[in-house]
């Protein structure tokens, strides 16, 4: 196996780890508002979150495309173009700004983590003309500055016309308890919609390192082996549960109630699937984050956390250059060759391990989660009152 066949593994192998964090580090965006409101229990919420993710990656290639051939330019020596080695410092960035989201509970973009670390890499080790700067405003800024207002309207609409569609009348009870069952359905749904959107970020990249490799003519689509590999990581990666992430999700910006889990889920669902119908690569974090907003503002007498709030745009506004400056500091390394490369991959492993264990005694996992939802009452268990009650 020769030096570059070896560095193409690696590359793929990167990026099937990004796949992974990607899916544990967006779990909340299907599954927190069902687990807040117990319409599910964390476990089953993230056993169907990843077998529907698995089912969505299957469904288009179109973000796989953008990624592939239109974002950046890809050569197979580098000369004129981002070869095997800048990939890998590009998704060195993703996944180490990914872990550090993870570990602060901030509902981060994967999808702009990738796309930072891979346009930080490209400029760094093959130029401004490496990146098609309007694929990159058209396809993927844009759509993270509207996707998530526009959710968060149609989040907040659909609020109020859920609550008073089944306002309660004197003596009858009030009609929400139907919206518990709803969210199976309705999580469901975004669960389907990010396997359609965001498994694709991951069969692009590695498409893209073939072409570089020489192993892929330029302009193809995923091979079936590619699909099938990123579906089962960021299954893998759902599975394995982002609870601190979910926390923050469903608990975090407001005190959800199963017609606001509705609406945010049926919202954020019919978003992602047509942008991933037209090929956006968007971020369903943003677009989670604001239907939630959306619709806490439109259940009256709900309470948007603005702190939380805030910390989430901050991070959204952090992502693509942090991971950008982390992919270009890794570009500059890899540029020294095969001891460069080596040093990335021993930096980034050791970096992941290092976030693991500080992780370790301020756990969240299932269980505590569970128990929190359970404290909080009116989430799971809504006791019987006098008069009307929302």
């Amino acid at each position: 196996m020769t030096a570059a066949l070896v560095l193409v593994v690696i590359v793929i192998v990167l990026a099937l780890v990004f796949d992974f964090t990607n899916g544990f580090h967006d779990t909340a965006n299907a599954m927190a508002t069902p687990i807040a409101t117990g319409a599910m229990t964390p476990r089953l919420a993230v056993a169907v979150a990843a077998v529907l993710n698995l089912v969505g990656a299957f469904l288009s290639t179109e973000v796989a495309r953008t990624v592939s051939g239109g974002l950046l330019t890809a050569e197979a020596d580098g000369a004129s173009g981002v070869g095997p080695a800048l990939i890998l410092a590009g998704l060195m960035g993703a996944i180490l700004w990914n872990l550090t989201t993870w570990y602060f509970g901030l509902p981060s973009s994967s999808s702009h983590a990738l796309f930072g670390g891979l346009v930080g890499a490209a400029v760094v080790g093959a130029g401004l003309g490496a990146v098609d700067w309007s694929v990159l405003l058209g396809k993927v800024i844009l759509p993270a500055v509207l996707a998530p207002l526009t959710a968060g309207l149609v989040a907040f609409t659909v609020t109020r016309l859920a609550y008073r569609i089944t306002r309660r009348a004197d003596g009858l009870p009030d009609g929400r308890r139907g919206f518990r069952v709803g969210q199976i359905f309705s999580s469901s749904l975004v669960a389907l919609a990010h396997g359609t959107n965001d498994a694709q970020k991951t069969m692009g990249v590695i498409t893209l390192v073939l072409i570089a490799g020489g192993l892929q003519q330029p302009g193809s689509g995923p091979e079936l082996w590619v699909v099938a590999a990123c579906a089962l990581a960021i299954a893998a990666g759902t599975y394995s549960g982002g609870w601190r992430i979910i926390r923050t999700m469903g608990t975090g910006l407001t005190a959800v109630k199963p017609a606001q889990g509705f609406s945010a889920e049926v919202s954020t669902a019919a978003t992602v699937l047509a942008s991933s119908h037209v090929g956006f690569a968007l971020s369903t974090t943003h677009v989670a984050s604001g239907s939630v907003i959306g619709s806490g503002l439109g259940r009256r007498g709900a309470t948007v956390r603005w702190g939380t709030a805030r910390r989430i745009v901050s991070g959204w506004l952090l992502t693509l250059p942090a991971a950008a400056v982390v992919g270009a500091l890794a570009a500059l390394l890899v540029g020294l060759g095969p001891v460069g490369v080596g040093l990335v991959v021993a930096l980034g492993a050791g970096f992941m391990v290092a976030v693991f264990l500080k992780a370790r005694p301020e756990r969240v996992d299932a269980s505590s989660l569970e128990a929190e939802v359970n404290a909080a009452g009116t989430a799971v268990r809504r006791p019987r009152k006098k008069g009307r009650t929302r």
